[in-house]
């Protein structure tokens, strides 16, 4: 069977168990007699386990049946949750992950995992997991076991069989390894079991087995009134059959159709077609009115996977959709005829519906990103010996899949950062007056155009006076510079490159990289991060994020003849300022802007745009920022705000300074797009 259609359905669906693996082990630990939560792991290690046999990867799923029958002991009340137990069994999981991600990066998900099998078997056998002694060689296992997919047919003739008075066998056959001649013998089983029964169903098929597409192994669904022992002996006499194993099946050991679907090769048509790239859901919203039912096939109706490929060019068509809207509404104004302006109207109202719809599509909860976080803090605090709960609020929150694949590794920096500097240990925080379990807060929130995420502590908090000494002798800042720092723009000392205060280098942090790389990344996606701190107290790392990265609401500006757009998630606002009303400070011109000096920055200059001297007695300000810090840039007209499409400038323009990208206007034009976070140092 070529499995390599399913390739990527195999992928996205172990993924999704292995999380929920992760999920319900953490309430495990939480709840280790609640034997609910024990067959919710199960099922999924069940699962994941019989799609690896399928796919022909059998060191996964050699160590999801370890894996499994740990757990299936647990259930049964033959051994109990321990730490210990629970830390073997996180273990196997992570392996478990590292084999499916080989897998996804083209590998054969081969990987190393004596040390976690050995324990799992002393786990198994109710041996202590510290002990280091090799379990004993165990027998063989059976051939097979009730795990062949039976469909709503089969399943009818089987119970229809067993009220007749018959018996359904599951018969494992093994060749010897030199059998030459494979398909005789099979046909030979074959003839046996049919004189003795009725066979309704084989795996590998019938057809495959003709073909000799097969190892030495294949199994056999039998109906019959014979035994057991005389089935086995019958087959055991066609030469080089080396082994038979017969296996009565009891009616709960036939998969339900429901059990069916967990094998990857049973999804539908229009998975099977897709090409092996990038999934997503994409689920409808509900009719109002509309309640779930409980139906399985109901929820499933709704939900399809669309290749991630598809969205991208969607958008693209629409971005292309966005210009011409653009052409349209120039056209419509310049002719000023009513009926064109009319249908321009209606196109642009449901265009903008469109526009909403496919943005809407390419959203992904934050919770994917969130997921992980909380095995990682109850790893964290197994290191760092600290008590440490992780709370998640608003997980549903929705951002654009280009800025979900992103944001993950910058969250990571942060909550280690939380857990190592932030919270104390459990002695100092018993003195402090604190609970003795520190809480970090994820939390993400929509607002206007933006999603917020934040990341809070109720650890110690910045020491500022030991921040500035490290900058200091660090060289990040000077003494005259430290003089003019608030609070805010100390604590954003702890994100310039090479910083640290850590006193001691770990695997965990210390070693001068991690907030630089954070502050890097968010402000390559248009965000900003800011902090906030009270010594002894806690700290908040606020990250704002931009909704989507593709179309994006601007400023347009006018230089001479020359238009560019200034994105509205930077600017502040617009101002006139009279010439006179400029100052001079340190070889650079400034204006008091609410209290606040705003240094001014004259586009012309950094884009070499020719200009001609001009009598005009005012300035055009667009007062922008980045983060707490501010400037002015300074444009000779506004034209009005915009929605346009982001474009990259291609291969041949790349790190053009302070432009991010292209748009092209109504009027065919093209407006070179600002980037503030470059313009503000």
């Amino acid at each position: 069977m070529d499995t390599n259609q399913y390739l990527e359905i195999f992928i996205d669906e172990s993924k999704e168990h292995l999380q929920a693996m992760n999920e319900h082990l953490l309430e495990l630990e939480k709840d280790p007699t609640n034997i609910d939560i024990v067959n919710e792991v199960f099922r999924s290690a069940h699962t994941l386990k019989g799609m690896s046999a399928t796919m022909g990867y059998e060191d996964l799923a050699n160590l999801t049946h370890k894996l499994e029958n740990v757990l299936d002991a647990i259930r049964n009340h033959k051994i109990s949750v321990t730490l210990e137990i629970m830390d073997t069994v996180f273990s196997s999981v992570d392996d478990l992950e590292a084999m499916v991600l080989d897998i996804s990066a083209g590998g054969d998900g081969k990987r190393d995992v004596t040390d976690v099998v050995t324990k799992l078997l002393q786990i198994e056998q109710g041996e202590p997991v510290s002990s280091l002694s090799v379990p004993s060689e165990q027998p063989p296992a059976p051939v097979t076991e009730h795990n062949l997919q039976y469909d709503e047919f089969e399943r009818t003739v089987m119970e229809q069989s067993k009220e007749q008075g018959f018996s359904c066998f599951e018969v494992a056959v093994s060749l010897r390894a030199d059998c030459v001649l494979k398909a005789a013998r099979v046909f030979m089983v074959f003839e046996v079991l049919e004189k003795c029964g009725e066979v309704i169903k084989s795996v590998p098929s019938s057809d495959q087995l003709e073909e000799e597409k097969f190892d030495e192994q294949f199994t056999v669904t039998l109906v019959t009134k014979e035994p057991a022992e005389d089935i086995e002996e019958k087959v055991k006499k066609v030469s080089e059959v080396e082994q038979v194993t017969v296996t009565e099946i009891i009616q709960s050991a036939v998969p339900s159709p429901e059990q069916q679907t967990e094998a990857p090769v049973e999804g539908s048509a229009e998975q099977q077609k897709q090409p092996a790239a990038k999934q997503v859901e994409v689920k409808p919203a509900e009719k109002k009115g509309e309640e779930n039912k409980g139906s399985k096939q109901a929820v499933s109706n709704k939900t399809i996977r669309v290749n991630i490929e598809r969205l991208d060019i969607l958008m693209n068509l629409f971005e292309e959709l966005v210009i011409d809207r653009g052409r349209l509404e120039s056209i419509s104004g310049e002719l000023n005829h009513s009926e064109l302006n009319e249908t321009v109207e209606r196109m642009s109202r449901i265009s903008g519906d469109l526009q909403n719809i496919i943005l809407n599509m390419r959203m992904v909860p934050v919770e994917t990103v969130f997921n992980r976080f909380p095995k990682l803090v109850r790893q964290l605090s197994r290191d760092l010996n600290k008590q440490i709960n992780l709370e998640i609020i608003g997980a549903e929150t929705e951002l654009d899949r280009t800025v979900i694949d992103e944001i993950g590794d910058p969250l990571v920096h942060l909550i280690r950062n939380a857990g190592d500097h932030g919270i104390e240990m459990p002695e100092e925080r018993t003195a402090k007056g604190k609970p003795a379990v520190g809480t970090i807060k994820l939390k993400a929130y929509h607002s206007g155009n933006h999603v917020f995420i934040e990341i809070e502590d109720d650890g110690a908090g910045i020491n500022k006076d030991k921040v500035l000494k490290k900058a200091l002798d660090k060289g990040i800042v000077t003494e005259d510079q430290a003089l003019t720092l608030d609070d805010r723009q100390i604590f954003e000392l702890i994100m310039a490159s090479g910083f640290s205060t850590a006193d001691v280098i770990s695997d965990l942090s210390g070693r001068g990289v991690g907030l630089d790389v954070v502050k890097t990344t968010i402000e390559s996606l248009g965000g900003s991060i800011t902090i906030d701190s009270v010594e002894g107290v806690g700290s908040t790392f606020l990250i704002q994020l931009p909704l989507t990265l593709s179309i994006i609401s601007v400023m347009l500006v006018e230089i001479e003849k020359e238009k560019y757009a200034i994105p509205l998630s930077s600017i502040i606002e617009t101002a006139i300022v009279k010439k006179e009303e400029v100052l001079n400070a340190h070889n650079q011109q400034v204006i008091d802007f609410r209290g606040k000096v705003v240094p001014l920055l004259f586009l012309e200059d950094i884009f070499s745009v020719p200009h001609q001297e001009d009598d005009d007695r005012f300035y055009s300000i667009v007062i922008v920022r980045k983060g707490e810090k501010m400037a002015g840039l300074v444009v000779d007209s506004f034209i009005g705000q915009q929605e346009v499409v982001l474009k990259s400038l291609g291969n041949y323009l790349t790190n053009v300074f302070a432009i991010s990208g292209a748009t092209i206007l109504g009027d065919g034009q093209v407006a070179l797009i600002v980037d503030c976070n470059a313009l503000i140092k």
